[in-house]
C-alpha cells in the first residue's frame, strides 16, 4: 500500500517539476542543498557538542564538498 502512495507522490513530483521554470528550478535545489547543509549541522552539533561553531560548520561544509556522510 506505501509504495502506491510512494509511487502516486513521485509521479506528482516529477510533473510539477516539469512545469517549473529552470529558475524555479535552481531556487528548489539551492533551497535543498542549505536545508541539507543545516541538517548536517544540526547532526554534527548532536554528535559532537565539545566541537566549536566554527569546527562543525567547516565540517559540514568539508562533508559536502568532499562527499563524506
Amino acid at each position: 500500500m506505501r509504495e502506491v502512495a510512494d509511487h502516486d507522490a513521485a509521479e506528482l513530483q516529477t510533473k510539477i517539476f516539469r512545469r517549473m521554470s529552470p529558475a524555479a528550478k535552481r531556487r528548489a535545489a539551492t533551497r535543498l542543498y542549505w536545508s541539507a547543509r543545516q541538517l548536517k549541522v544540526a547532526a554534527l552539533r548532536n554528535a559532537h557538542p565539545d566541537w566549536s561553531i566554527e569546527r562543525i560548520e567547516r565540517e559540514a561544509r568539508n562533508a559536502f564538498l568532499f562527499h563524506r556522510g
